[in-house]
């Protein structure tokens, strides 16, 4: 073969090579998982809101029943690619899914995720606020603050009150100390409550008192939209909430 063409023919595919990693990274920034401990995995997806990419973290743990998912990926085209993920991981199957309030970032996957064949959960008050926005909805409904229990693992879903949303609830593993605060807890660095649209200003100091007396002394807290590696997200939180509250 002439010098010249196996020249062109190495620089081509090198050039596809390249291509091909740049598009894989393009394609991971789209979903990120990273350990928190044990069995338990920090899910990272990401959306545009109000002109800005903002990064959406939930949670999901590996149980020997399958896997439990708490709140569904906010970009929709990461859904299936979520799955596959836990299933390369993990070769176990997503079997229950919760969403803690009824805003897409945490809703968005339910009914894809319903079809896949899991079992999808919200609060009754989550449905019913999803129902009236027109948002994803779940097949089984929560009625009240209940355990769940898969194995080794026993986890509780609590409702403290009006905050972010109506209808917030936070995930609650007493022994191991993991808080999944969802949009409720806001991070560490936050200088704002965020999006205050449909969030309760006068109770929301009262709601997050509640959660640090139901939940104490975690040794993780997994907020939403912020970095969860900083235990001082609740405290900060509730101190924003305060302000709020007296009007500063």
């Amino acid at each position: 073969m002439p010098e010249n063409n196996l020249r062109i023919i190495l620089f081509t595919l090198l050039c596809i090579f390249t291509l091909s990693r740049v598009h894989g990274q393009s394609e991971n920034k789209k979903l990120k998982i990273s350990p928190l401990t044990g069995d338990f995995y920090i899910y990272t997806t990401y959306n545009n809101y109000e002109g800005v990419l903002l990064p959406a973290n939930g949670m999901y743990l590996v149980s020997q029943q399958g896997i439990v998912l708490f709140d569904t990926p906010w970009d929709t085209t990461q859904f299936q690619a979520l799955l596959d993920s836990i299933r390369f991981r993990h070769h176990k199957e997503v079997v229950l899914c919760i969403a803690t309030h009824w805003h897409s970032d945490r809703t968005a996957g339910l009914d894809y995720y319903r079809q896949q064949g899991i079992k999808t959960f919200t609060t009754v008050l989550t449905d019913e606020w999803s129902k009236r926005n027109d948002k994803k909805r779940a097949e089984f409904l929560i009625e009240k603050d209940t355990v769940f229990h898969f194995e080794p693992y026993t986890f509780e879903t609590y409702y403290p009150g009006e905050g972010h949303t109506a209808d917030n609830i936070v995930i609650w593993f007493n022994k191991e100390k993991i808080l999944y605060g969802g949009c409720l807890i806001k991070g560490a660095d936050a200088e704002n409550l965020g999006y205050m649209g449909d969030a309760n200003e006068k109770e929301y100091a009262t709601t997050l008192k509640r959660v640090q007396k139901k939940c104490p002394d975690p040794k993780f807290i997994i907020v939403s939209h912020s970095d969860w590696n900083n235990l001082n997200s609740l405290k900060h939180s509730i101190k924003l909430a305060n302000k709020l509250k007296k009007g500063d």
